[in-house]
């Protein structure tokens, strides 16, 4: 058997590195659940009321989010479908040719058929040179992946995953979940964590007081050190008694874990706020950084369709299934609706088309299957388009047009 070549042991070590933060968070999760169901439920409560009810909603919100969780680090980011890729004959054409006209022309002649409406920022044809395919739209290459994503948003250290199409509901659930189990634990935690701080302060006061003491009377150390020991002993069992906190192990947990619960909340409301609002703007991270560039121009709403259509887009029609993490989402992942705000340049011999697609875009609502499947009002009027134009125009506009040039693009 061959030795493993450097490169491919690099790699490996590096896919062993990426799950480090998931290991991590891992540990923090089977940590927070020992404190809190042993430390705090178990031995710290004394009223047992108090104690059942706290469990059976701990229980609830962590097996949500650990559910949600494991559904986002393991489903499979979606790759563009076979009809995107380069045939055989057109990759060695493609490569024989010189970058100019030739090339141009191969990748129109793919991207005509193809439900593919956005460019590069200098108007060329979404290509990724790696995979060899035409992107499209919403679709990124994923540089830690080392594949192409379909509405790729971001790829996310802390579940060593991309989250695009198929996992970006998991990924909203995943976070509301986990600030749910936080804020949950801060609110529970609070009265028990404000014990043990009162405690702590009374604990100190007693040491500072019987050290000034002793400082004035060095000659009654001894007795000043027995003294100190026997009322630190007794304030320790009459707050013991009092505020339910049986020994130290228990008292650090509890204080530890309001303090994580507290501090990951924090972090976590405000990144569950901005996906809150891309969702509301039917925006990716990618998409809010760099806006999409369409035929007639940039436009960064150019895929919201209102409020209503933008969740339906991500949670489906069914509300039963909107705060379980199984897959709901519309659509196919390589086309998607847009709204067209301004005229697409290309499309000036049929002035009512915008017209037309404004009144769809209001009237018809998102297809549940996919979108060359159910017949898009986008796909109806570039067919449209095509078989009254393609003849007249395929070769001038194609040709005049030399912003259409090969672009990488991640």
């Amino acid at each position: 058997m061959a030795p493993a070549s450097p490169s491919s042991v690099k790699r490996r070590c590096r896919r062993c590195l990426y799950w480090i933060p998931v290991l991590f968070i891992s540990i923090i999760v089977c940590w927070s659940y020992y404190a809190y169901v042993i430390q705090l439920c178990i031995v710290s409560m004394e009223n047992i009321g108090e104690k059942v009810l706290c469990l059976l909603a701990y229980h609830f919100f962590v097996l949500l989010f650990v559910w949600s969780y494991w559904k986002t680090i393991f489903t499979s980011p979606m790759n563009p479908t076979k009809e995107f890729h380069l045939s055989y004959a057109d990759k060695e054409l493609l490569e024989r040719e010189p970058r100019g006209e030739s090339q141009q022309e191969v990748l129109r002649r793919l991207a005509k058929d193809l439900p593919v409406y956005t460019r590069t920022m200098s108007g060329a044809i979404r290509y990724c040179d790696r995979c060899q395919l035409v992107k499209p739209d919403r679709c990124h290459h994923c540089s830690v992946c080392d594949k192409c994503i379909l509405k790729m948003d971001h790829h996310c250290p802390w579940v060593n995953n991309c989250v695009g199409f198929s996992n970006y509901k998991f990924f909203l659930l995943f976070l509301a979940y986990s600030l749910l189990y936080c804020l949950f634990i801060v609110a529970t935690d609070l009265q028990y964590f404000i014990k043990f701080w009162t405690m702590t302060l009374e604990l100190s006061a007693v040491g500072n007081e019987t050290q000034s003491n002793v400082h004035h009377n060095r000659t009654q150390i001894t007795q000043e050190l027995s003294t100190v020991h026997s009322e630190i002993q007794s304030s320790v069992q009459h707050n013991e008694t009092q505020n339910g906190l049986p020994d130290t192990q228990a008292k650090f947990h509890i204080m530890f874990l309001f303090f994580a619960a507290a501090m990951f909340s924090v972090s976590l409301s405000s990144l569950f706020g901005y996906h809150c609002w891309l969702v509301c703007k039917n925006r990716s991270t990618l998409e809010a950084f760099r806006a999409p560039v369409f035929r007639h121009g940039t436009d960064k709403n150019g895929f919201s369709l209102g409020f209503s259509k933008n969740l339906r887009q991500i949670f489906g029609d069914e509300k039963k299934f909107w705060l379980l993490p199984v897959f709901t989402s519309q659509g196919d992942g390589c086309s998607f609706p847009t709204c067209l705000v301004n005229q697409d340049p290309e499309q000036v011999s049929t002035p009512t088309g915008a017209n037309l697609t404004a009144k769809s875009i209001e009237n018809h609502p998102f297809p549940s299957k996919p979108l060359r499947e159910s017949q898009s009002h986008l796909l109806n009027d570039s067919q449209s388009w095509t078989e009254s134009n393609g003849n007249s125009e395929k070769g001038t506009l194609g040709m005049s047009n030399p912003g259409l040039t090969i672009e990488n693009e991640t």
